[in-house]
């Protein structure tokens, strides 16, 4: 899309409050991106509330004493430095100084994230510009400015993994996709100081936007793969499994292995993976059993659905069996009438319009940024362990004359710990990531949750839940505030749909109860925020208890006097 069409069509603005706020500032006119910014996440259906700075004033906004900046207080800080003042920059220092101009701006920008602590960073590195003073020779020279500035964007890199509010936004990718010369507009850049190319634009604010639908809950969760002609060439049941192209060698089938790798690495980074396919289950299986060159293996796939049904029906049961949205699935097929038939009865799951040959696959699928995510936790890698532990959860109730027998066959122990550094990745990603049982829907990010871990007025709880089939690892979490002596407020309670039905929700409230009655509080306070998917807990508060004590612009209000409260039963014992 075009700079002028993502203009025209941003007239279709989203309509209600703003679901971000986010200022923007540049060394360079960002106007251009700012209209670009408001359209894109308009044609997602998002408002956004922007305070665009005056350009030139970064240092200024983020540090001078008055700055409109500090006022504002918003979630994100779009920061972007242009590779053109940087080689300015470059060549008014001395040489020695060279050397030290990445670790200068590194600071800089580690000084804005402390500065700004609740506000969101999304600083854009840098562009690849090559002055050519060196030649080659720049990728030895410390000095240079390809050495600086590319050593610069490693640095940031570095300090995103350290900064919890800091993320990156890879303008250096996107311009590797564009091509330099569309990238830049040198015509722009000395007329007006425009560093980016309008038409370069789209693509930028594309990952923008991604990076704060992950904080929005919209994180796609699940890849639901087709499998003849996307993950090997040619159809199982008409070739049969000998005959099919898969292969690391030359040839196209080089292109299906390469697309198993990145599925793969897809799925140790913590998305499902799902099979759906139009064959007979034994012929679809037949494959992973038995070609050596097959990178993805069954025990890789959370489901495997095989037959003659509309995949939208498929897809479907995936959702309910895996308990996901299906606005949290990316499904991928090679065929366009698949594709559509997908589109047409399942709207929510995102059908990405995959290229008619198989060898751009894999250029297309990176470059679509289909699984952006805001937090990357430890417990990722086992997702798919933890689905298949599900599975075996659910053969075994039927074994057992009643749920409540099968619960308590389950053998489940939980703990329940405070927010601390170990678990805050994890912890922000359940906040960021849970919408069917979330009582307020609160997205707080890993530095907001280490902040409540320090505050004395909040008290948080990290559940974690073992049966004796396997550990869930943290599965719900809880923040709580004190608003009086007497009163503490359940800021925030969220539960994993991975927990649902074992009675987690239950242990999580007792001790609650717990631990507000031995801190002496008389009075717990809740409030119920509905959205379109958390009808599910919509009665949660008044199962436990509380009296519905008013409503507010949609939000219901409860109240639980303490000295009253009992626990409610459960089968989970503590650790």
């Amino acid at each position: 899309m075009t700079f002028n069409e993502l203009k025209r069509l941003s007239k279709k603005s989203a309509t209600g409050s703003a679901r971000a706020s986010a200022a923007l500032l540049g060394d360079t006119p960002t106007q251009f991106m700012a209209a670009a910014l408001k359209a894109t996440f308009a044609l997602k259906g998002e408002t956004l509330d922007l305070y665009e700075a005056p350009y030139s004033q970064i240092d200024f906004e983020l540090f001078g004493k008055n700055s409109p900046l500090k006022k504002l207080s918003p979630e994100y800080i779009i920061i972007f430095q242009s590779a053109q003042k940087l080689m300015q920059l470059h060549a008014a220092c001395g040489v020695p100084e060279r050397k030290k101009l990445a670790a200068a701006r590194r600071g800089f920008i580690k000084k804005a994230c402390a500065k700004f602590s609740r506000s969101k960073i999304i600083c854009l590195n840098y562009a690849e510009i090559d002055d050519g003073v060196f030649g080659s020779h720049a990728c030895k020279e410390e000095s240079s400015f390809s050495y600086q500035a590319r050593k610069l964007n490693f640095l940031l890199c570095e300090l995103a993994a350290k900064t919890p509010n800091l993320r990156i936004c890879d303008i250096a990718a996107a311009q590797s996709k564009i091509g330099g010369e569309k990238f830049f507009a040198p015509a722009l850049y000395a007329s007006a100081e425009i560093a980016i190319a309008p038409d370069a634009l789209p693509q930028i604010c594309e990952k923008i936007y991604a990076i704060a639908a992950a904080d929005f809950g919209k994180a796609k969760k699940c890849a639901v793969l087709d499998l003849d002609n996307f993950l090997w060439g040619g159809t199982v049941g008409d070739d049969g499994a000998e005959n099919l192209q898969i292969s690391s060698g030359l040839g196209i089938g080089r292109a299906f292995a390469d697309i198993q790798r990145w599925c793969k690495k897809l799925k140790e980074r913590g998305v499902i993976l799902a099979a759906c396919s139009k064959n007979d289950e034994a012929a679809a299986k037949e494959p992973f059993l038995k070609l050596p060159d097959m990178v993805l293996k069954l025990g890789d796939f959370s489901k495997f659905v095989a037959n003659w049904r509309p995949k939208s029906e498929n897809i479907a049961r995936i959702a309910r069996e895996l308990n996901i949205s299906a606005d949290s699935i990316v499904f991928l097929d090679d065929s366009p009438a698949e594709r559509a038939e997908v589109r047409k009865n399942l709207p929510e799951v995102c059908v990405p319009e995959l290229p008619g040959d198989p060898a751009l696959f894999l250029d297309f699928l990176s470059d679509a940024n289909l699984f952006e995510t805001a937090e990357v936790s430890n417990e990722d890698a086992m997702r798919s362990k933890f689905y298949a532990d599900e599975e075996e959860r659910k053969s075994l109730s039927k074994s057992f004359g009643s749920y409540d027998a099968f619960l308590k066959g389950l053998e489940m122990s939980a703990l329940a710990e405070p927010f601390g550094k170990l678990n805050a990745p994890r912890v922000a990603q359940l906040l960021q990531r849970t919408n069917q049982f979330n009582m307020r829907t609160k997205r707080y990010s890993q530095s907001e949750i280490l902040e409540f871990a320090a505050d004395k007025n909040f008290q948080t709880f990290a559940f974690s839940l073992s049966d004796k089939i396997g550990a869930s690892g943290i599965v719900a979490a809880a923040v709580l505030r004190a608003i009086s002596p007497e009163e503490i407020f359940i800021d925030t309670f969220a539960m994993s749909c991975r927990a649902f039905g074992r009675g987690l929700e239950f242990f999580a409230f007792n001790k609650i109860l717990e631990s507000a009655k031995s801190r002496g509080f008389k009075r717990i306070s809740a409030e119920f925020i509905p959205t379109a998917k958390n009808k599910i807990a919509a009665d949660f508060y008044l199962k436990l208890g509380f009296a519905q004590i008013g409503e507010s612009g949609g939000a219901k209000k409860f109240a639980l006097e303490t000295k009253a409260a009992k626990p409610v039963k459960t089968f989970i014992k503590e650790q």
